[in-house]
């Protein structure tokens, strides 16, 4: 048997690069797409790659940005396949055929809270997409405050995670050609904190005209604080490292420093999420990392530019897990030692008036324990409501040239006694068509291939033609594609949990 490795070279705007082929797939790895966000880049927005002369191997993932590590239980089932280093703004390219072939383009953008991620894990790869005729990207950006932090200094320094995101997709426009993509057909995908990117990115004036569809899994246009409360949060980061909180203080921190006096800044915030410290958006979230309304890079409310029409021409596909907050809750067992007034609290904190919701879950959930509530509630007010919300608001723009889905996952796995139910991050592998690369933990031993191959399928098809293959979106039947063992479309599900938020945003 050979042990040669075959190899491909093409030339990008910054130079030639060396791949692999495996399977008839050609894959690219750690290409970077702007250049390194560290020394007098640091803190700063991304900028472009030097070009480099002879041809570089893009054999390796590349170094994700630096962050903390998972929590222990998340962690277990959530593998990754690159360590933290300063060389992080790359992404990695699978396709079936190089060239002139014009196939279409899937760029899945990472999720993980904005404070942790990479493209390169075994759920991400993307060899079945290319096994199914499309140019499959994924990247990573910056995270946490390397992504995040804002001190209100200068305008241009805001949201700089976003503005990797522009530049990435950006870098794929101007590249893909030459790996066998088509340009004009990139559909952005992502989960969690990415699909929550995307939502945001569609009401961006600087993302217009970058992509042609977009899938958010799990998240929706939402997470987005006030710079008074970011401000809030990078002067309380300043004071965990000690020092001035401008961003040439920062700046120069060691790495390794900022990411311990970020561990320590979650931990004050989760034991005490005073508002009036942090600023109601943070301290209800528990989330200190997110996008900032900065009046330039996001100009205005991203749901308000969607409902005026940001984004109208682009197809979207939008969906949520029936139980996403359980993953959260179940695996450790908090769930359990949830107190009514700890759920009354929670529907307070959200602006929903407390017995009329609780009255109204209890019914929608015979028998579930204050524990189950919660994480419902989570739940909704995390994903299915803004999910919800913005299927909504592109619906009632009535008809156009984009089109709105909408699906729900709803297979429930096994494992953990089946306490964690059809959880957050629990449909990644059957969209990538990758059980059993290390998916074992959560999803067992014997998970429906079948899904999988309806699920990765509709994404093609959506990428392909920007049609899945169920009705639209409309607010008169809110068709809603509810994967399982066996799929079916479902109108308006939920609609007794829908009602109860209800001009709540």
């Amino acid at each position: 048997m050979s042990n040669v490795v075959e190899h491909s070279v093409l030339k990008t705007r910054s130079g030639a690069v060396r791949g692999s082929i495996a399977n008839g797939i050609h894959v690219f790895r750690g290409i970077p797409y702007a250049a390194s966000p560290f020394g007098a880049n640091r803190l700063r927005p991304p900028q472009p790659v030097e070009p480099w002369s002879g041809v570089r191997d893009a054999l390796a993932f590349g170094p994700k940005p630096p962050q903390p590590p998972y929590p222990p239980d998340v962690s277990a089932i959530l593998p990754e396949l690159a360590s933290s280093g300063e060389d992080c703004l790359n992404l990695n390219i699978w396709s079936p055929s190089l060239g002139s072939a014009r196939l279409p383009v899937m760029v899945w953008i990472p999720g993980s809270a904005f404070q942790y991620g990479t493209g390169a894990t075994t759920y991400y790869d993307g060899g079945r997409f290319a096994r199914d005729g499309v140019v499959c990207v994924t990247i990573n950006y910056r995270v946490g405050p390397e992504g995040f932090l804002y001190l209100g200094e200068r305008d241009e320094d805001a949201n700089r995670a976003l503005l990797d995101q522009i530049a990435a997709v950006q870098w794929v426009r101007e590249n893909i050609a030459a790996f066998g993509g088509d340009p004009d057909n990139i559909t952005v995908f992502g989960e969690s904190g990415g699909a929550m990117s995307i939502g945001i990115l569609l009401s961006m004036p600087r993302a217009e005209g970058l992509f042609r569809r977009a899938i958010c899994q799990s998240g929706a246009a939402h997470p987005v604080i006030s710079a008074a409360t970011a401000r809030r949060v990078g002067n309380t980061f300043a004071e965990k490292l000690g020092v001035e909180a401008t961003r040439e203080a920062i700046a120069d921190v060691f790495i390794d420093r900022e990411v311990a006096a970020q561990i320590a800044l979650t931990g004050d915030l989760l034991a005490h999420p005073d508002p009036e410290r942090w600023g109601a958006e943070v301290a209800v979230s528990m989330t200190p990392w997110q996008p900032v309304l900065d009046g330039d890079v996001i100009p205005a409310c991203p749901m308000d530019r969607i409902v005026a029409g940001a984004g109208a021409g682009v197809d979207l596909l939008v969906g949520e897990n029936r139980d996403e907050w359980r993953l959260f809750l179940a695996l450790d067992g908090a769930i359990d030692h949830v107190t009514d007034e700890a759920l009354a609290g929670t529907v307070a904190a959200y602006g929903l008036p407390i017995e009329a919701t609780l009255a109204g879950y209890r019914a929608a959930h015979p028998s579930a324990s204050p524990g189950d509530l919660l994480a419902a509630l989570l739940g909704d007010w995390w994903v299915r409501v803004p999910a919800l919300q913005l299927a909504d608001a592109r619906a009632a723009q009535g008809d156009s040239d984009a089109a709105t889905y909408m699906y729900e996952f709803a297979w429930r796995t096994p494992q953990f006694n089946g306490r964690v139910g059809a959880c957050h991050v629990l449909e990644i592998p059957f969209v990538f068509d990758t059980l059993g690369l290390g998916t074992e933990s959560l999803w067992g031993a014997t998970p429906p291939q079948g899904l999988a191959d309806t699920m990765h399928a509709t994404w093609v098809a959506f990428a392909t033609s920007g049609d899945p293959g169920w009705p639209r979106y409309e607010l008169r039947r809110r068709a809603t594609m509810r994967f399982d063992t066996e799929s079916t479309v479902v109108d308006d599900p939920l609609a007794a949990e829908r009602a109860l938020w209800e001009g709540v945003r």
